[in-house]
């Protein structure tokens, strides 16, 4: 297994920043998911024409790559031209800078809001796929919202055909969301998940409170044995949603806490 961290976690860093980090902390990828004040990949200023060359060596050398473009496409809803138009850019500049994939969602909400077009979503998330195909990239589908529930999610995946197809699976949704165990989500996905979001938290008053790892309540162990268990090589994802909780710990403690404590994880599996 392979480990990565989401941009989302830092809004407040530089590039060089983040890559030194991550670099620092034996990271095997970086999610990209904003820059400072850039949400939108493809114009992130060291990802541009000038310094693009560069900033790809940079990460060949280092022995990582960029594990994913988060984009914030949302298939479930409205303006949906508006998102289709980002999710292909992000297809397009995936195959550019050698990102495998491309996340999109059913909703902007991690919880499920009632509203969530299914229809619409499983239609405009196979015509994603089928412009993916030839760009080596996959577009993933988020376990949030309405598709948090796996039982809804296998039946929609069960209906597309396409090798672009995949899903990533949030363990922290379903089972908060949902009540789901680890072991029911991932009996359900388990023939498309090919990445992992990790987060930790507890519930109070009602509310969700995101914590540190290993502070909450999240079976994030369980999860990791039933995929280590599948033969799942692929990356897990620190999603330490600062940029959208700005009271939550800083980086630079999260971040080197999440190297430390998801290793320990893994050891435990071998």
């Amino acid at each position: 297994m392979k480990l990565s961290l989401s941009t989302l976690g830092c809004p407040g860093w530089s590039w060089n920043e983040i890559f030194a980090t991550a670099k620092d902390l034996g990271m095997n990828g970086i999610e990209v998911r904003g820059v400072a004040n850039e949400m939108f990949a493809p114009s992130i200023p060291v990802f541009n024409m000038g310094k693009r060359a560069e900033t790809l060596e940079r990460i060949e050398k280092s022995g990582m790559q960029l594990s994913m473009l988060t984009s914030g496409a949302c298939l479930g809803g409205s303006d949906t031209e508006k998102y289709m138009e980002e999710a292909r850019a992000y297809i397009d500049f995936a195959q550019i800078v050698k990102s495998p994939y491309v996340r999109v969602m059913v909703s902007s909400v991690p919880h499920p809001t009632g509203k969530e077009n299914l229809s619409q979503t499983r239609d405009l998330y196979e015509e994603l796929c089928r412009y993916a195909q030839g760009k080596d990239v996959k577009v993933l589908i988020e376990t949030n919202g309405i598709l948090a529930d796996s039982k809804v999610l296998a039946q929609m995946m069960q209906t597309i055909d396409s090798p672009n197809a995949g899903v990533l699976w949030d363990i922290h949704h379903p089972y908060r969301f949902y009540g789901e165990t680890p072991k029911q989500t991932y009996d359900r996905l388990k023939d498309w998940i090919c990445y992992l979001h990790v987060k930790d938290s507890v519930m109070q008053d009602g509310k969700v409170e995101y914590r540190m790892m290993g502070y909450g309540d999240v079976p994030v162990f369980d999860a990791l044995k039933l995929l280590r268990e599948g033969g799942y090589e692929g990356y897990i994802s620190l999603e330490w949603v600062k940029r959208w909780c700005p009271d939550l710990q800083e980086p630079g403690i999260v971040f080197a806490h999440y190297a430390t404590y998801m290793r320990y994880l893994i050891n435990q599996l071998d």
